[in-house]
Order: C-alpha cells, then structure tokens, then sequence
C-alpha cells in the first residue's frame, strides 16, 4: 500500500502544469527595453552624489590654484571691486594704490627715537610728521607741560626696539574702514588733575580746641547761657560756677593775711613814731615788730599765690585802701564777671570758682549740669574755634614719596587736598601741612594732615570721606577717548589718521604711533607725549585695526 501511494505522488508531479496563453513578437520586445531603460536609470541614480562630489573636489582645486591654497584676508572680502591682477595680497589693498610696495605714494617717516619723551615719532621734537594740515608750533609751555607730567613720577614706559611704530595700515577705500565699525576722534586739549587718593575724616585743628576742667574739686552751682552746648564765646566769658570750699579757705587766707598785714603795720608805724618822739623803744621790740610785718608779708603772698594758682588773680595794689566790706565782696566774687556778680547778693556763698572760656569759639561739648561733681580729671566743655578745621588721611606708603607739605622754614606752600564728606556735600579744599614720621602698624598707611579754612562753620568734626592730594593740574592738557590707547606688550600706541585721509585718490591710511599716556580721566586719557591736538586717532573698534596689524605681522613671520 505505501509503494502504491508513492507512485501515485511521482505521476502527480509528473502531470504537465497549465500555462497562459504565448504572448506576441512585439509586446515581448517592449518589455524587454522597459526593464534596459530601468536599468539605466537605476545606474544613473546610483552614481549622481559620487558625480556631484567629483565636480565640487574639481572646482575647490581650481580656487585653490588660482588663490595659492590661502584663506582670503578680512580686508579683501570688502575689496571685490579691485581686479584680480591688480591686487597686492601682503597689504590687502590694489597694487597700483599700496603705499608700502610704493613709498612714492606716500613716502615713510624714518622713525627716531625719543630719549627725553620715549617715543619714536616724536611730535614736540619733529612737528612736520604731525598728521595735520599745516606744520604746528610747539610752544615752550608744551615742552615744560610734558617735562613735569614725565618728571613727576614713573610712567608707562616704551621700549626703544618697538618695531610696530614703523607700520603703517592701508584699506582699499574709506568704505572699508566704516564697514569695519570703525570711529574717529581728533585729540583736544583740556583739563586734567592728577593726584593720589586717600580716606580720611575732619576733626578740630588742635590748637585751637581747648578742653576746660575745673582747677579744684567741687560741685557745679550754675551753669550759664554760654556754656550750653553750640554757644558762641569769647575768651574769659563764664561758662559755669562750681562750689569749692577749698576755694573759699584760699580767700578767707588771703584776707586775714591782708588783715596782719595791715596790723603789723600800724604796730611798727607806731613804734617809729615813738622813737620821732625820742621816746626810747627797746631795740628787740623794734625787731620783733620788723619781723612780724615780715611775716605777714609772706603769709599775704602765699595766700595770693594760692588763688593765682587756681586762676584767680588778685593784684594786693588793686585792694589797698578798700574798706573791710569792699574788701570782702571783692574777694567773695573774685575772677567772676561783673555782671553776673551785679546778681549776686551778699548772702551767696564764698565758695564759687568761675569756670572760664580759655578762647573765642563755640561750645562744641558741655557735659555737665547743676550739682553735678566735678574734679580736674572730668572735663566740663570743649571750646574750638572751628573757623579752620583739619582733615587727617591715611595715604598709601608707596605714594608718600609724592608728598610736598608746607615748608616753614622755606615759606613752600604745600600741595592742595580736595576733600569731600561722605552722604555728598560740596567739595573742600585745603593745604597739606604736616606728615607723620612713622608707619601705622596696623592699617601700613602713613598719616597726612591738612589745613581747611570753615569760616562759615558747615564742617563738622569726625565726618569720614574721602581726599584726594592733587600732584598735577594741567589746564591745557593732550586728551584722547582711551579706547584709542593699546598696549602691544612692549609699547603703547595709537592708530592715527592721515592728514590727506579724506581727499579723493589720497591713499586710506593710518599711521602707528607711539605714545606716553599720563592720567585716565573717565573716558579719556592723557597723552603726555607723541601726539598734538588735531591730530585724528581711530576710537571706538579701533582694536579691528589692531587685528589687522597683528595679522599682518603674523603674515611676516
């Protein structure tokens, strides 16, 4: 049975499969040049990036050739207009217009150097390079300007062997130049202040402050109008009574010595006249009465020097004569004024000790009251004339060898400090005066101390601010924006203008100069040397101008 199955499945495939019907001559022929045509196509596709890359690797060869495999300059992108053999590739500018392959254009200024200013195209020494117009003249005021700017003190210095002075920077056109964003400025004169900042603070001008204490221990009786704080004195006006009996032991000494005085006296006038009178008088009796009244003497000039020492003169002339009550009221009110004394009764107490004003001023402290104890360890009030006041800075040691104070023995005047308080105000302005002689061991500054006129008394004593000691003061000093100035590691220097820039044909150039800056002022800078007023420097982006003197050099090397 399994053998019969098995021949029954070889007949089965063994029977012929039914097929379509045989196609035409012509149709087989169309198909067989539509799948040709397929074929084609599929092998143009296939190749056509291949193709493309060939055809863009072909044209970067023939760029390449004609430019000297080299990435076009920043400059020749702007310059298409210039014809391809008319192109100086070193200088980025037309070939027949480059300055630097031919100087008759624009001949080159053989740079010198400068020892007595340090530059190498030295204006106030060769003023016909100037970039101007018309040859300036350098005055002698100038020269002494610039003198005393470089003798004053260390400035940036350049080096002799800067070789970026003797370039020059040409563009195709004016357009090249604005399309580069760059400004232009001329440089101008004006003023400028150099000087050295310093904080400080205001206070009294020591001798003329004076503290007042009582001379003796009591207690305060009464404290008059002018000694309230802010009152406005004269020397020797009474400021306050104290009630001392220390005070009034000295006065009741001086009078009973006045009064033995007078005794003793009249005792040895006596015993002169007796002896007139030839009546005879014991010589010892005559001694004794001599060296009583000797005594007394002594006795009345302690007592005087007592009072004298407590600042309460009393001249023994002035009381001579004096009736014993004149004689007591005029010790009991003793150095007090006359017309507070007019106030006074005869009932008031012998104790009082005036407290006077030691100068004209104003009362800057009163710290006391009625019946408050006082000793002569307590000050009572602060008299000061502020009519002038100090100002005390702290300045940098390195700067203190720029310091010029008043000179007493020369009759100098000393160098003027500018001060202005902290919280705003105006500013003051003084003379520096004195300079310490050491070196504060905590801040390593060294104090200043200047002499400020307040005569209508606005300053206010310990107000903190900040000074500033002028070195230098130029009125017609060289100024230039400082986004001229540039630092090339060995040298500063400025991009100027040629004087013939914007006349047509004139070829587009700017010069590299060299120059000595002084004191940056806000925005500007001083120039103390290598340029002249007029003359026009490039500003705002001239550092584009500088990328292109750097590349250039690149270029060199």
């Amino acid at each position: 049975m399994a053998m019969n199955d098995n021949l029954d499945q070889i007949h089965l495939l063994e029977r012929p499969t039914p097929s379509a019907p045989p196609r035409p001559a012509s149709v087989q022929e169309s198909s067989a040049h539509a799948r040709q045509r397929e074929g084609w196509l599929a092998w143009l596709m296939g190749g056509l990036p291949t193709a493309i890359v060939v055809l863009l690797l072909g044209g970067l060869a023939v760029v390449g050739h004609r430019t000297g495999w080299t990435v076009p300059k920043f400059s020749e992108i702007f310059s298409g207009a210039a014809a391809e053999d008319d192109w100086c590739p070193e200088h980025t500018v037309p070939e027949s217009l480059c300055v630097e392959c031919n100087e008759k254009l624009l001949p080159k200024i053989k740079p010198a150097w400068c020892r007595t200013h340090g530059v190498h195209y030295c204006v106030f020494e060769r003023p016909e390079i100037a970039q101007l117009k018309e040859t300036p003249a350098v005055a002698s005021a100038d020269l002494a300007r610039a003198k005393h700017a470089l003798d004053l003190k260390e400035r940036p210095a350049n080096s002799p062997r800067c070789t970026i002075a003797e370039r020059r920077l040409q563009f195709a056109s004016a357009e090249v130049v604005d399309k580069m964003g760059i400004d232009i400025a001329p440089a101008w004169q004006g003023p400028v202040v150099e000087f050295i900042t310093a904080s400080g603070e205001i206070v009294y001008e020591q001798p003329r402050v004076a503290p007042v204490a009582t001379a003796i221990a009591g207690r305060v009786w009464y404290v008059t109008e002018q000694g309230l704080q802010g009152a406005t004195v004269k020397r020797g006006d009474l400021l306050a009574l104290v009630d001392a009996a220390d005070v009034g032991k000295a006065k009741a000494e001086l009078l009973q010595a006045f009064a033995q005085v007078e005794l003793k006296a009249k005792v040895l006038e006596n015993l002169k006249a007796l002896e007139k009178q030839q009546i005879t008088v014991p010589a010892p009796r005559m001694q004794e009465a001599e060296t009583a009244i000797r005594e007394a003497q002594i006795r009345l000039l302690g007592a005087q020097q007592v009072l004298v020492n407590l600042g309460l003169p009393v001249e023994l002339d002035d009381i001579q004569g004096l009736t014993p009550e004149q004689l007591a009221r005029r010790i009991q009110f003793l150095g007090i004024p006359d017309e507070i004394a007019k106030r006074l009764t005869s009932k008031t107490t012998g104790n009082l000790f005036p407290i006077l004003a030691p100068r004209d001023g104003v009362v800057a402290v009163s710290k006391v009251t009625a019946g408050e104890v006082v000793d002569p360890s307590k000050t009572m009030f602060v008299v000061a004339d502020t009519s002038q006041m100090w100002v005390v800075l702290n300045v940098r040691l390195e700067d203190v060898k720029y310091l010029r104070v008043r000179g007493v023995k020369t009759r100098t005047a000393g160098q003027e400090v500018r001060f202005r308080p902290d919280g705003g105000g105006p500013e003051i302005r003084g003379e520096l005066i004195w300079r310490s002689t050491q070196l504060d061991e905590k801040t390593r500054t060294v104090q200043v101390r200047a002499e400020m006129p307040n005569p209508d008394g606005s300053l206010l004593a310990n107000t903190f601010g900040t000074g500033r000691i002028v070195l230098r003061e130029e009125k017609l000093a060289i100024l230039t924006p400082s986004q001229a100035l540039h630092w090339e590691g060995d040298c500063h220097i400025v991009f100027v203008r040629d004087k013939n820039f914007l006349e047509p044909g004139a070829p587009k150039v700017f010069h590299v100069r060299t120059v000595r800056p002084g004191v940056k002022q806000g925005d500007s800078i001083e120039i103390i040397a290598g340029l002249l007023p007029g003359e026009v420097v490039a500003t705002k982006n001239s550092g584009n101008l500088r990328a292109e003197l750097l590349k250039s050099r690149l270029g060199e090397c």
